[in-house]
Order: structure tokens, then C-alpha cells, then sequence
């Protein structure tokens, strides 16, 4: 565990030691005219290293909005947000930043790729932003290869246009991953691609998280959450239920039987 950003007014109770992230009744809530929304009530978690967590909810249930918290893109009304041993609440803009580029990447399900820029330089972007200085030829170094690692080493030269969705989705995830990162965040990866595809895509999440990456991944689909080891479901701003999938799906199997399905069918 890394050595903790102090908060002013941090809490003097730390989270459990096996806590990778740990929420107390966290709350967000909005107002919107004359009247308070609230997106989330009071929630208390713990997601340990090396977890796979599916978050899922109908539209509105607040799962985006945790998210949102957990990635440091919005701050709780009340409550804790532990992260590694600090206390998120308190932290200033600059801590926050250090601390997101530390521990955090992000995946979504717009690719959020830059159009007239390579899949290489795409992936380097973050690293622009880093302290110290990442110099070019390392940037490139990291670059090149964190797509080999998601299976794109010889498309290090295309734009986004030449690429499909999984392409891109794949360079949104090195990008993610080129700061090594202790949490993927990932909010519907799969909600912009087809079933091979998402499956694709899940399996590249396994084998992340078989290699001890934390991924919390928010999604609507039941079959996509079945690839996670952790399942969290959200109605109305609160935990509704919190279980583990004891037997999971398997993406590589689940390809190969998608194969034999397709090709029993072009043989009938």
C-alpha cells in the first residue's frame, strides 16, 4: 500500500486493510429548481485489490453518479471516500489530480479518441500530463507498448476512421493503462459494440484483472455483468443488492462456442 495523501480533517479511522476502495454512507444530491435530487443515498462498500466489480442499475438508479465519484469527476454531498488508505475528502484539486494519475484509469463507452491523431498518440496522451515529465522517446515506449498489450501493435500508425469499434475500444483501454493504473473505471464499455465483440472486449478484462488489475465497471447488461466476479445492483441512489458471481462467465469459451454456433450454421 502506497504511502497515504493526508486530507485536512481526515477521519482518524482508516478502512479495512484488504480495502482497495471503501465507501461510508456516501451521498450526492443535486439541486435542480426548487427541488433536491438525490442520486445517491448514503451507500457504504468495499471493494478489495484485485476484484472485478460489475455496478448495474436501470437509467437513474445512481450508478453513473458513483462512478463519477469513484474517478474524482464529481465529490460527495457527505459521506467517505477511501482510496488506498487516503481519505479522498478534503483533498485539493492538485491532490485529487495526483492521486487520479497515480491510481486511476478510465475507459467509456464513447471512445473518446482524438480523430487526426494515430492510435499511438492517442495512447501517449495522458502520459503529456504526468509530473515529472515523461520525455517523447519513453511516451512512445509506454505507448507502443500498452497496445501490444491489448492486441494492437501493428495498428500503432491508423487513425480512429481506420479502425473499428473494438479497435478503438481497445485503444481507449491502452490509453487507460498507459500510467499503469492500480483501478480500471469503466463506464458501459461494451454499450457501442456488437456480442463478439463485447465478449472480445471481456475477455481482454479478465485477463487484466487475472494479472491483478482492479476494475470497476459500470453496465446495464446482465450478461456482460456475468463476466465479473462482484456484482453491485442499484435502485434509487442505494445498494439494493451485493453478491458474487460463483460461477462466472468465461470469455474465451464463451467465443468458442459463439464459433461453433456460427460454424454449424453456415453449414446447415
Amino acid at each position: 500500500m502506497s504511502t497515504p495523501i493526508t486530507s485536512a480533517g481526515a477521519a482518524a479511522d482508516m478502512p479495512h486493510a484488504g480495502a482497495l476502495i471503501k465507501l461510508h454512507d456516501l451521498s450526492r444530491s443535486f439541486v435542480s429548481g426548487e427541488v433536491e435530487v438525490k442520486a445517491v443515498r448514503g451507500i457504504s462498500l468495499e471493494i478489495v485489490g484485485g476484484d472485478f466489480v460489475a455496478i448495474m442499475g436501470a437509467s437513474g438508479s445512481g450508478k453513473s453518479t458513483l462512478m463519477n465519484m469513484l474517478g474524482f469527476l464529481d465529490q460527495p454531498t457527505s459521506g467517505e471516500y477511501w482510496l488506498d488508505g487516503t481519505n479522498v475528502a478534503g483533498l485539493d484539486a492538485r491532490q485529487r489530480a495526483v492521486l487520479r494519475s497515480r491510481k486511476l484509469g478510465f475507459v467509456f463507452q464513447s471512445y473518446y479518441l482524438l480523430s487526426r491523431t494515430s492510435a499511438l498518440e492517442n495512447v501517449e496522451l495522458p502520459l503529456l500530463y504526468t509530473l515529472p515529465p515523461v520525455m517523447p522517446r519513453e511516451r512512445h515506449r509506454r505507448a507502443s507498448t500498452a497496445l501490444d498489450g491489448v492486441g494492437l501493435g501493428a495498428r500503432v500508425n491508423h487513425f480512429p476512421s481506420q479502425l473499428s469499434g473494438g479497435q478503438q475500444q481497445r485503444v481507449a483501454i491502452a490509453r487507460a493503462l498507459v500510467n499503469k493504473p492500480e483501478i480500471l473505471l469503466a463506464d458501459e464499455p461494451t454499450g457501442n459494440l456488437d456480442t463478439r465483440t463485447s465478449i472480445e472486449i471481456m475477455g481482454l478484462f479478465q485477463a487484466l484483472n487475472d494479472n491483478g488489475l482492479t476494475i470497476v465497471m459500470v453496465t446495464h447488461e446482465l450478461d456482460i455483468a456475468a463476466f465479473c466476479k462482484h456484482v453491485v445492483v442499484m435502485r434509487d441512489g442505494r445498494i439494493i443488492s451485493d453478491t458474487r458471481n460463483e460461477v462466472r462467465h468465461n470469455a474465451a469459451r464463451e467465443l468458442a462456442t459463439l464459433d461453433s454456433a456460427e460454424q454449424q450454421a453456415k453449414l446447415a
